[in-house]
């Protein structure tokens, strides 16, 4: 169920990210960086999710100020994702998992401090600046949290059965 209400955002922000952080609380280093076939490692994947939550706020901010807003980076279109992606481990392959978890939870920390100081009205009072859509910001701040936050639990709970 997608939020609707910043208390509803936060409760599933919360909720989704305190499941993350307890699962790679118990993932040391070394099962951490085994990569599967798509050559990507849980530590990649929490480096990943950190790095779209920042990717959100510049959204916001690009909208905000007028500048163009570019889906989901400059030079790619959604349908580049893999790429993208790919791209991204490379840029973050000097990442150790210390590290990873570091940015996923200072992200965390901009992605709750972002709610908190914004309006349910500028959450959910209609679409985001600069997205050439329907959704709030309020259905971004979710898909860039909360929703990669489970999707990532997913993700490990089956790798870490694999290994």
């Amino acid at each position: 169920m997608v939020a609707t209400s910043k208390a509803e955002l936060l409760e599933v922000a919360r909720k989704e990210f305190d499941k993350l952080r307890k699962l790679i609380d118990g993932v040391d280093e070394a099962v951490a960086l085994v990569k599967d076939d798509d050559d990507t490692s849980i530590k990649d994947l929490i480096g990943h999710r950190a790095h779209w939550i920042d990717l959100f706020l510049g959204w916001y901010a690009d909208g905000q100020a007028g500048r163009p807003v570019h889906f989901p980076a400059e030079g790619y279109k959604w349908n580049d994702l893999k790429r993208y992606n790919a791209e991204l481990r490379v840029r973050q392959a000097d990442m150790n998992w210390r590290d990873a978890r570091n940015a996923l939870q200072d992200a965390w920390r901009r992605l709750t401090d972002f709610i908190e100081a914004h309006s349910e009205d500028e959450l959910y009072g209609g679409p985001m600046k600069g997205a050439n859509n329907n959704w709030t910001t309020g259905r971004w701040a979710e898909a860039a949290g909360p929703s990669h936050f489970r999707s990532a639990s997913k993700y490990i709970r089956s790798r870490l059965r694999d290994l």
